[in-house]
């Protein structure tokens, strides 16, 4: 969030039932060191009152174009705005909006405005389905602006649970992040990345499988879909939630894996191989629970597919490619014979014995090897790690255009 602190962001507030969510929008915004200026239709102030914005933000919350001293300022805030978020977005105010109205101040400052605009519609199912809702909404969307939700989820009480729900308020946050990179570098490039472990069945109840998290991985995928990039994530089994605005691919095994990356590889123009396959399945899964009461338990085990290995003929011209080496002994050894035998642009190695780091923790404490040499990273949260990872890559795709 640290790219949003300092920027200056209007929150507007139509009168839905979903305004409680925009009071946790202006709050997130304001933690994360944003200038909220806090923009209640009448209605809105119906359901929250302008004090409680006022409180969150630090700011008078402005309701009216006939506020005294207010009288040119739908004006400044058009000129001044970096992104304006509007939550909810009623049908009665998209309606407005896409007939080009300004019978208020909100609607006045969004023709007056300069900056993106991010409206997250709310409503009764049965408004949203309308025709003149859709008709509204194709029409802002032709004209720019982004629009986020509804989602399907419990309404009103009483009101059944169809689209039309406002999205939840991190979401929000994490899309108004995203549009303040308003020279976001990798707009138009695709990122695939890999995620978490594998599991391999060893009869119907029991699997191999390892410690990975996949925290890295998402955290990873996250900051390049905040950068602009289409992020493509192919997760093993996570308790993660997904991170906002990527594509999902949920697989089980390596072999899974690897076919999910061979699909999604040929257009993406950086490859992220955070996740931790297993390199070992059983040769001959049981076809039946094994039992203590049977004895011992042997167990034949074959290597697994090698995902990054199989990449290379797959590989679009002028991708960065980054593999992950977590390792015991000498981390930095190996990753530098991985950088060089899978033809890797860089190789993010750790050692999986350093307490602290890993997998199953919030922190990792990485070395960057390249073909330049080795770069040697302080223990820092995942997230941080992640950014860092990003900025040396976003060095290379600017190198090769």
């Amino acid at each position: 969030m640290s790219r949003v602190a300092g920027r200056h962001v209007v929150l507007g507030v139509s009168g839905g039932i979903a305004c409680y969510k925009s009071c946790v929008v202006a709050r997130r915004l304001t933690e994360a060191g944003a200038e909220v200026e806090a923009v209640l239709t009448a209605a809105a102030a119906e359901f929250v009152g302008p004090v409680t914005f006022e409180a969150l933000t630090g700011r008078a919350a402005i309701t009216s174009l006939w506020q005294p001293g207010r009288a040119l300022d739908h004006v400044r805030l058009g000129r001044e705005a970096e992104l304006i978020v509007v939550a909810p977005a009623t049908a009665h105010l998209l309606a407005r909006v896409a007939l080009g109205l300004a019978d208020d101040f909100l609607t006045a400052l969004l023709l007056a405005r300069r900056a993106p605009l991010l409206m997250c519609p709310a409503m009764n199912d049965q408004m949203y389905a309308h025709p003149e809702t859709q008709s509204n909404l194709a029409l802002l969307r032709s004209r720019g602006v982004h629009l986020l939700g509804p989602v399907t989820g419990p309404l009103a009480r009483g009101e059944g649970a169809g689209p039309g729900r406002m999205v939840e308020p991190e979401e929000i946050v994490a899309h108004a992040e995203r549009l303040l990179r308003t020279a976001a570098p990798w707009q138009g490039r695709r990122a695939l990345v890999t995620a978490g472990p594998t599991r391999e069945r060893l009869d119907p109840v029991r699997v191999l499988t390892n410690r990975s998290s996949g925290r890295m991985g998402y955290a990873l995928a996250r900051d390049a879909w905040l950068r602009g990039a289409e992020v493509t994530l192919v997760s093993g089994p996570t308790t993660l939630e997904p991170p906002p605005g990527v594509e999902m691919v949920r697989v089980e095994s390596t072999a899974e894996m690897a076919a999910a990356v061979a699909e999604a590889l040929p257009l993406a123009d950086l490859l992220l191989m955070a996740a931790a396959p297993a390199d070992y399945r059983p040769g001959a899964p049981l076809q039946e629970k094994a039992r203590r009461a049977d004895g011992a338990l042997k167990l034949d085990l074959e290597p697994t597919r090698d995902i990054l290995a199989e990449s290379l003929p797959k590989r679009k011209k002028g991708a960065v490619v980054v593999g992950f080496a977590l390792e015991t002994g000498d981390p930095v050894a190996s990753a530098q014979v991985k950088l060089k035998a899978k033809q890797l642009d860089l190789v993010i190695a750790n050692d999986a014995t350093e307490r602290g780091a890993g997998p199953e923790v919030l922190t990792n404490r990485v070395t960057v090897v390249g073909k330049g040499g080795a770069e040697a990273l302080p223990l820092m949260s995942k997230e941080e790690v992640a950014e860092a990872i990003l900025d040396r890559v976003q060095e290379l795709l600017s190198k090769r255009g």
